[in-house]
């Protein structure tokens, strides 16, 4: 089944174009014109949704206060939610990732980019699903699993070690989400070298796997892994994660905004501080990371913020 879209914007003629953009390259789209419309729908088919372009200066409910309404609801708060502004400025941009923005698209945005953030957008809906899915099957063996060690080279590996180790927590569709990110980071970003600006002209271009493959099986980078080492302890659960990489100056990502984080490439580091841990902790020169979540329920999305480090 071709992916769902929810368009939202009061202005009958951006709707008709980005339809016709979205509808053109397979994509299932519904379109409102307030804020107010989009969440009856979304009360009413919302789990039917991959992703919501969501205009932000709307009369009435704007596309902020949608936002922390999607974000505020346990079933929607993974959804999404690509905001499209006039505005670029980097207070607006900041105030949207804070409150759950997956992306910022200001406008007049052309339709390439369009469709690379939405191919993205859709891509992180289908992992989320799937670590959701892989949630409910029984391992009832995993509770009792006290430290393990993994050692992995790429995204499948990645993907199924995330999706074994969440079974481990209190709530393991959420740590997989943000456990997946961490791991991607450490491969891509760490032992493989690919910076923000090389992925997303690749990404661009629709080369973005075949260059990962390529790089992988060079033999400069065929020997380096990713270490994941998991512990439970009496409070909480960490999960440890080393790549072989050159590391980063990771003291000046602790305190960086979100805006300065979505610039590096800092998307997957918000999903898993903001949804998934308690606490991320960056160590030695960079390339490892501390990662926790307790074993009391984490608020929801838009609660008390956390304190943790980032990386790019």
């Amino acid at each position: 089944m071709p992916h769902r879209l929810l368009l939202v914007d009061d202005e009958p003629f951006n709707l008709e174009l980005l339809s016709e953009h979205l509808s053109s390259c397979g994509y299932d789209t519904v379109s409102v014109e307030s804020g107010d419309a989009a969440r009856q729908c979304l009360s009413e088919q919302g789990e039917t949704f991959s992703a919501i372009l969501l205009d932000k200066m709307m009369p009435g409910m704007d596309g902020f206060e949608l936002l922390r309404r999607i974000k505020a609801t346990p079933a929607l708060e993974f959804l999404p939610v690509i905001m499209q502004t006039a505005m670029g400025t980097a207070t607006s941009v900041q105030q949207g990732l804070a409150a759950g923005a997956f992306y910022y698209l200001t406008k007049p945005f052309s339709r390439d980019m369009l469709l690379a953030v939405v191919a993205a957008a859709v891509s992180h809906w289908d992992r989320h699903s799937r670590f959701k899915e892989l949630a409910t099957q029984q391992l009832d063996a995993l509770p009792h699993l006290q430290q393990a060690q993994f050692s992995l080279r790429h995204h499948k590996e990645a993907q199924s070690v995330s999706a074994l180790l969440a079974r481990t927590c209190p709530q393991p569709e959420r740590v997989a989400t943000g456990l997946f990110e961490l791991l991607v980071n450490a491969i891509e970003h760490g032992n493989l070298s690919i910076n923000y600006a090389e992925k997303s002209t690749l990404q661009q271009h629709g080369i973005w796997e075949a260059e990962l493959e390529q790089r992988l099986s060079l033999p400069y980078y065929q020997t380096r892994r990713v270490e994941v080492t998991f512990e439970r302890a009496a409070t909480h659960i960490s999960f440890t994660i080393r790549d072989m990489g050159e590391g980063f100056d990771w003291s000046s990502y602790q305190h960086a905004d979100h805006a300065t984080l979505l610039s590096r490439h800092g998307r997957g580091i918000l999903i898993a501080r903001k949804l998934s841990f308690d606490t991320l902790e960056y160590r030695g020169c960079g390339n490892e990371v501390v990662a926790r979540c307790s074993y009391s329920p984490r608020p929801a999305a838009g609660g008390a913020p956390q304190s943790p480090s980032a990386r790019q």
